[in-house]
């Protein structure tokens, strides 16, 4: 008979107190290949990381990338500029991995459907649909030469576990982000999503697949009322009445883990337990907005109807990293809300009203309160548009851009990180990543790096990892 099985045979007596010790000990109250809580691998320069996304495509032409030459030879073929034909080069066959449709190259230019101007001391080039987070540009680094190969919104899921969607999918950034590290506050989790409640086409972003449950991200809501939902206290059950349910099953829990020391379901349903418990008086707080001053909220944008939404939930997930929470992923959109085909003059304006002022209150407010030397923030979206107009027959008016994987822009900003640079190129044409590519494991691997995390040390044994899972950290806009 196995000691752990005879433990659970001696019944309570044995396996009260003394229990959790012993499986901690023994490597089955955690997972063994986890690293120590608290322990990375070199100094860290970052505790909390705040992912900001944008979902659908936002174009880089019309944001952080602004290319006048389409303006100049709008209406004209590629083959007419006098830039090399993007859709003759290598690069347009090794970025482009069809899942739906074809990629469609639409070759016609298409003008900027916004004006730009140059921003701060190094004259970066920003959209005028971005006048507030434009007037931040000395604190932010652009990395203007990312790539992806999914030419449909599987890019989405793709930018945040590294994977097509055709490939096996791995676990999401945020999920390694806390198996490497574990928590900074026992009493919230460590890895929380920020967005569109219940949104299903989303989960995959969070989800920890092989790491096992106990590293997805749990799904809080700034519902006041409701902030943890399908984990709040009945009506009518009082907190100790609660507490005693709770030891009781937890108890009934840990006996069954003895016998079965190799579940990782049992492993995450007891830790969800536990920290479900300590949550319910935990989150509410952090998520209490009121505590924050009308200045504050201001920011934010939360006093204006067009910004109030996500500038809530910015704040709340800049209170969330200053409380603990490892890894916050905000979405400020909703599914596929940047994915203008059409009328993406109004669809892109709309989209960046409601999110410049929130963003640029984050970057003020950590600033002033120097929580930006130990917060990383990272703002992205999972490819950007194509230089050429888009000319789909559905369409009456074609006066959009398609999906473009092969060359589009992300920011980081905070700890670890350079301000006021430029790292990497697009063409003339903002059509492909020319200089310095970099695919999106590379944005990973530079997140984990400034948490203090090698991501070639972060294996599990029996799972075989590729070398484009690794990715390189992007050293030169690291400081």
């Amino acid at each position: 008979m196995k000691r752990r099985t005879f433990l659970a045979d001696a019944g309570m007596g044995c396996t009260g107190l003394a229990l959790g010790s012993l499986l901690w000990q023994d490597g089955f109250a955690r997972a063994e290949t986890a690293l120590a809580a608290g322990k990375p691998h070199h100094a860290p320069k970052a505790k909390s990381v705040i992912w900001i996304y944008l979902s659908g495509g936002v174009s880089q032409m019309e944001s952080w990338d602004p290319k006048p030459a389409l303006t100049k030879y709008a209406g004209k073929t590629f083959a007419d500029t006098p830039f090399a034909d993007p859709l003759k080069s290598p690069l347009f066959f090794k970025h482009s991995r069809d899942v739906v449709g074809g990629t469609r190259p639409y070759p016609k230019i298409f003008p900027l459907q916004v004006g730009f101007k140059k921003h701060g001391q190094l004259g970066i080039d920003i959209a005028d649909w971005f006048p507030e987070i434009a007037k931040c540009v000395d604190d932010l680094a652009f990395v203007r030469s990312m790539y992806t190969t999914d030419n449909d919104h599987g890019a989405e899921f793709q930018f945040h576990n590294g994977r097509h969607q055709l490939d096996e999918q791995q676990p999401s950034i945020g999920s390694w982000a806390t198996y490497g590290l574990g928590s900074l506050n026992e009493n919230l989790p460590q890895f929380v999503f920020l967005g569109q409640y219940s949104d299903t086409r989303v989960k995959k972003n969070f989800a920890a697949d092989y790491l096992g449950p106990q590293y997805t991200g749990v799904e809080l809501s700034l519902d006041p009322k409701n902030p943890l939902p399908f984990a709040a206290r009945p009506k009518g059950v009082l907190a100790k009445e609660q507490e005693n349910q709770f030891e009781f099953v937890n108890e009934l829990n840990k006996l069954r883990q003895v016998e079965y020391p190799d579940d990782e379901q049992l492993k995450a349903r007891i830790k969800s337990y536990e920290l479900a418990f300590r949550m319910q008086s935990a989150v509410p707080s952090v998520l209490d907005l009121t505590k924050e001053t009308a200045e504050t909220k201001a920011l934010y944008g939360i006093d204006n109807p067009t910004t109030e939404l996500y500038g809530r939930r910015l704040l709340a997930a800049r209170r969330l990293a200053q409380h603990g929470v490892r890894f916050s992923l905000v979405y400020l959109s909703g599914y596929g809300e940047w994915d203008s085909h059409n009328d993406l003059k109004n669809l892109h304006a709309k989209s960046a009203a409601r999110v410049d002022k929130p963003i640029a209150g984050l970057i003020r407010d950590l600033k002033r309160s120097g929580q930006d030397k130990d917060t990383l923030v990272v703002c992205c979206s999972e490819f950007g548009r194509t230089p050429g107009l888009e000319t789909r027959d559905a369409y009456k008016m074609p006066t959009g851009r398609d999906h473009h994987p092969h060359g589009f822009s992300v920011w980081l900003f905070g700890a670890g990180i350079k301000r006021g640079v430029i790292h990497g190129a697009t063409d003339e044409l903002g059509f492909h990543a020319v200089e310095h590519p970099h695919y999106v494991t590379d944005i990973h691997a530079t997140v984990l790096d400034r948490l203090g995390l090698d991501n070639r040390r972060l294996n599990i044994p029996g799972r075989k990892r590729l070398e484009i899972d690794y990715g390189e950290p992007i050293k030169q806009i690291m400081s």
